[in-house]
C-alpha cells in the first residue's frame, strides 16, 4: 500500500458521521461583507458583496481560467427527429477547440421535444459517455479517456459496445421529453480527463511556455468542467431549438460542484440544481462532517486549486463556506438534494448551507428556502430554493428528477 493510500485510509477513519461529534463552529454572515460592513440593499450586493465572495472562490477554491477560447468549429455530426419512437429530435454535436498543435472535441447529445416552440433544457456531464445515457445505438460511443470499469465494458480507459445505456437509470430521457423539457449531456471526461494529471483535456491550451501544470490560483478540474458548461452554453445560444432564457444547469456528486459552480460564474444559467454534491459543493465546510477538505484534496488532488491546500483540516480559516457559494447563485432558482444514506455528503450540511443562503434571496425579493427547519424523508420542499432529502444511498434516481422537473414547472412554465 502506498504512503498516499495509508494518508486516505487515516483520515476516512477519523471521518466524523455522528451529529454529536460535529465540533463547535461559526459561519460567516453572508451579508456581512470581508470589510465588516453590512450590505443592506440590493445594490450593495450585486456591486459589492456578490464580487468579493466570487473572487475568493475563485482564487483560494475553485482556481481561475487563465485566459479566454471560444469555440474554433462546431460540427452537427448526426440528427433525426425520429429519436424515442417518434417523441423527440435527437442531435448530436462536436464543440471542436484548437490552439497551435493541440485539438479538443468536446460532443454534445441533445433530445429535444417535437413541438413547434423553442424548448427548455437541463444541461448535464453525464460520467462515462453519452452513450450510456440511453439504449440508442445511433449515439455515437465517446473516445475519451474514461475510468476503467470492466463490468461496464470500459477496458484499457476505453469504452465498448457494452457500455452502451449502462447508466440509463440516472437519466430518465423519455420522462424529460414528455414533460416537455430537453435533456442536454456532455460526457465530462471530454473537457478534462477526471485524473491526477494536467497534461491533457482544457489545461495546456492556456500554458505559458515551460508550463506544466496549473498555477496555485488557477482552474483545477472541476473549474475547468464549469468552463466547458459555458462553451456548452455558447452553443446553445445559437440553436434555433433551445430557449436560452431556460437552461437548468444539473449535476450529481463532483458533477454537482460543478453545476453550482457554473451557475456561480455563469449567470445565464436561469437555474442551477445540485444533486449530492457534499464538500467542495453544497455542504457546509466548517462542519467537518462526512468528507472534509482535507480527505477530498488528498484523494482528489486535481479538483481544485493549489491555494485550497491551505485549508486542509483547517477550514477555521476559511472566511467563506459553502452557502456562500449558493448565495452566489440568487436571485435565480436554485435545488439542492441529499439522501438519507449519504452521509459522506453531508445531508444536514447541504440542508443548512441552503438555508443560511436564504437570506440573499429574500434581500433581492425573492422567497428562498421555504422552511427553517430539515424537512423528512421525501418530503421535498419548494420556494425560489428548493431542497429534499430522499431515501437511498448517493445516486441520480427517477425520484430526484420527478422533483427537479415540478421545480422547472414552477419557476420555467408557471404564469408563462
Amino acid at each position: 500500500m502506498t504512503v498516499m493510500s495509508d494518508v486516505v485510509y487515516a483520515q476516512r477513519e477519523n471521518v466524523i458521521s455522528d451529529e454529536s461529534k460535529v465540533p463547535a463552529y461559526q459561519l460567516p454572515d453572508v451579508l456581512t461583507r470581508f470589510n465588516g460592513r453590512k450590505v443592506k440593499t440590493s445594490k450593495v450586493w450585486f456591486n459589492k458583496q456578490r464580487p468579493e465572495i466570487l473572487k475568493f472562490f475563485t482564487t483560494e477554491v475553485y482556481g481561475k481560467v487563465p485566459g479566454k477560447m471560444n469555440i474554433s468549429e462546431v460540427k452537427i455530426r448526426e440528427t433525426s427527429d425520429k429519436a424515442l419512437n417518434g417523441l423527440a429530435i435527437r442531435k448530436q454535436v462536436s464543440l471542436i477547440f484548437r490552439k497551435d498543435s493541440l485539438n479538443l472535441e468536446v460532443n454534445v447529445l441533445m433530445y429535444l421535444p417535437r413541438v413547434q416552440q423553442k424548448v427548455p433544457v437541463f444541461l448535464a456531464y453525464n460520467f462515462t459517455g453519452n452513450h450510456a445515457v440511453y439504449n440508442d445505438p445511433a449515439i455515437r460511443l465517446t473516445e475519451s479517456w474514461v475510468a476503467d470499469n470492466p463490468s461496464l465494458g470500459i477496458i484499457n480507459n476505453q469504452v465498448t459496445e457494452q457500455s452502451r445505456a449502462s447508466a440509463s437509470n440516472r437519466w430518465p430521457v423519455e420522462e424529460i421529453i414528455k414533460a416537455g423539457y430537453g435533456l442536454v449531456t456532455v460526457y465530462y471526461g471530454d473537457v478534462d480527463p477526471d485524473k491526477n494529471d494536467f497534461t491533457d483535456g482544457i489545461h495546456p491550451f492556456f500554458y505559458k511556455p515551460n508550463q506544466v501544470k496549473p498555477r496555485y490560483d488557477e482552474w483545477g478540474s472541476i473549474a475547468a468542467w464549469a468552463w466547458g458548461l459555458s462553451r456548452v452554453m455558447d452553443y446553445l445560444e445559437t440553436d434555433r431549438l433551445v430557449d436560452v432564457t431556460k437552461v437548468a444547469v444539473l449535476g450529481h456528486s463532483r458533477l454537482g460542484k460543478t453545476a453550482l459552480w457554473a451557475g456561480a460564474t455563469d449567470q445565464r444559467f436561469a437555474m442551477v440544481i445540485s444533486n449530492e454534491s457534499g464538500c467542495g459543493g453544497a455542504a457546509l465546510s466548517k462542519r467537518k462532517f462526512g468528507e472534509t477538505v482535507q480527505i477530498i484534496n488528498t484523494s482528489f488532488p486535481h479538483w481544485f486549486c493549489g491555494n485550497f491546500l491551505k485549508y486542509n483540516d483547517n477550514e477555521e480559516l476559511l472566511p467563506v463556506d459553502q452557502h456562500m457559494l449558493l448565495a452566489l447563485i440568487a436571485p435565480r432558482p436554485l435545488y439542492v438534494a441529499s439522501a438519507e444514506g449519504d452521509k459522506w455528503a453531508d445531508p444536514k450540511g447541504e440542508f443548512l448551507s441552503a438555508k443560511y443562503a436564504s437570506v440573499v434571496y429574500e434581500l433581492l425579493g425573492g422567497e428562498g428556502l421555504p422552511v427553517k427547519k430539515m424537512p423528512a424523508v421525501n418530503k421535498p420542499v419548494m420556494g425560489t430554493i428548493g431542497y429534499h432529502i430522499r431515501s437511498g444511498k448517493h445516486d441520480l434516481t427517477t425520484y430526484d428528477w420527478t422533483q427537479y422537473i415540478k421545480f422547472a414547472d414552477k419557476h420555467f412554465k408557471e404564469g408563462n
